[in-house]
């Protein structure tokens, strides 16, 4: 579903001669194909999709970082307003007290401990909140929940 989302919406920008938006598609369609290609499927799962979209926003986030360390503000700004077309494809991010709560659950539902049951949560709570969540975010709080 998401995939003919973008589909359609490439299409729409290519219509509207939005060359940013059709760009950005663009390069984001041909890696969704590699990556179904590299699965051997015709289509991807909204989950898949995701990745593919977050792995995308990751390298333009790389990219502002290198441009503007590189004083080249104008290249840096084109990449923020890429990222910017990335993140309306992406489900809605949870707040961190959603995150808290998750984690809350995972840990009663795992029985962990301490932190060297941490593994154990992360990947109860990775399979909650797919996606609509950053990682590193989660990490913190898992951790910070099981006392280190």
């Amino acid at each position: 579903m998401l995939e003919e989302k973008i589909m359609n919406d490439y299409k729409d920008a290519m219509k509207a001669r939005d060359t940013l938006k059709s760009s950005v598609l663009s390069f984001l369609r041909a890696d969704m194909i590699n990556v179904a290609t590299n699965k051997k499927k015709a289509k991807l799962d909204d989950s898949e999709v995701v990745v593919v979209i977050k792995k995308q926003i990751k390298q333009r986030q790389d990219s502002i970082e290198q441009f503007t360390k590189g004083n080249r503000l104008e290249m840096a700004e084109k990449e923020k307003k890429e990222a910017e077309i990335l993140k309306t494809y992406l489900p809605p991010e949870l707040s961190v007290d959603q995150i808290k709560k998750v984690i809350e659950e995972a840990v009663a539902a795992t029985g962990a401990q301490g932190i060297k049951d941490m593994g154990k949560v992360m990947k109860e709570v990775s399979a909650k909140i797919a996606g609509q969540a950053d990682g590193k975010l989660v990490s913190d709080l898992v951790r910070a929940k099981l006392g280190v």
